[in-house]
């Protein structure tokens, strides 16, 4: 099995050139020498004790980095994760270990997904790997298949039923079959887990979809129950009482919402217009006003990102930069 190696640090005499504080004596000095020269074995439980007992900074990254890549390149995967615990702990911002670390989770998620389909290789936990694969490369239909594999295997575990919906809703323009289908499937997952907020929320939708305002209300308003911080539950419910003119209901929602997700050009518009029509016409003058300034704040955003685009295409004649090699 190959696996990404993570990069070395750059080496003690580079450090010291640029003027880094040299490690002292004892475990980290030994186990820093070892792993640089190519003596994992012997280094990792000296580095193991060092990353954690280290009170330089500099030296503590040196160990760390240096441990987490014999870690790496001798399959010490509980190892590892000590290691990067400690690094991302200790260096959140630090380049250089965000880098390593995510090389580290990747390698370490590819070993386990070979491990579970070694060990377990009918089960249907690689059923579910497969699928989510399948998801990222946008193959839906074949993602599908995995997941009604699951459900034959078991119906009643949690969760499958509302990917399955997800599945058959993501195809480019789906048929009314499939989203009848997808409907049936977010249905059964409420009968397995009546405590799914989202496949509350996505029947929502699809209710409102098909202007059957007084179902996506009651679905609305159940995933606002079961999970209290889902922003958009909110809103589809505050958005469908405003579409049956059932405005004063409309307003906690939309408030709720509001404070959830505060520069959202579509909450304050919905609470406008749930303002205005409960007759609180201030109200709604002082939405109306929010809704222009996050939207206008939201496109400066955009602007900003797609010039930063701009500055990165190659001109006329050039190339693009090469992307550094690992």
């Amino acid at each position: 099995m190959l696996f990404l190696v993570v990069a070395r640090p750059i080496s003690l005499a580079q450090s010291a050139a640029k003027g880094a504080a040299s490690p002292g004596p004892g475990d980290a000095q030994r186990g820093i020498n070892l792993a640089e020269n190519g003596h994992c074995t012997e280094a990792l439980p000296l580095l193991k004790k060092a990353v954690h007992q280290a009170m330089n900074a500099d030296v503590k990254k040196r160990v760390g980095l240096d441990g987490l890549h014999c870690a790496m390149t001798h399959s010490a995967s509980s190892e590892a994760l000590d290691f990067v615990a400690v690094l991302v702990r200790d260096f959140p911002r630090d380049p250089e270990v965000l880098y390593a670390a995510t090389h580290a989770f990747s390698d370490l998620s590819l070993k386990a997904s070979e491990d579970l389909a070694r060990e377990a290789p009918f089960s249907y936990q690689v059923h579910e790997l497969n699928a989510e694969s399948l998801e990222l490369q946008g193959k839906w239909d074949e993602a599908a298949v995995e997941y009604r594999r699951i459900i034959e295997i078991n119906p009643f575990l949690r969760g499958i039923h509302a990917r399955l919906g997800r599945a058959l809703l993501a195809r480019p323009q789906p048929t009314p079959e499939a989203v009848a289908q997808a409907k049936r499937e977010f249905e059964q997952e409420l009968e397995v887990d009546p405590g799914n907020a989202s496949a509350e929320y996505v029947l929502g939708e699809l209710a409102k979809q098909d202007n059957d305002l007084s179902a996506a209300i009651r679905h609305y308003s159940r995933a606002t129950k079961i999970d209290t911080d889902f922003a958009e539950a909110y809103l589809g419910l505050g958005t469908a009482f405003v579409s049956a003119k059932r405005f004063p209901e409309a307003i906690p929602p939309l408030e709720t919402y509001e404070k959830l997700a505060p520069d959202s050009p579509t909450g304050h518009f919905q609470l406008a217009l749930a303002y205005s029509g409960a007759g609180r016409k201030e109200d709604a003058n002082r939405e109306a006003a929010l809704q222009r300034q996050s939207a206008e704040n939201l496109e400066q955003v955009r602007r900003r990102a797609a010039d930063a685009l701009l500055k990165q295409a190659p001109g006329p004649g050039e190339s693009a930069p090469e992307t550094p090699k690992q």
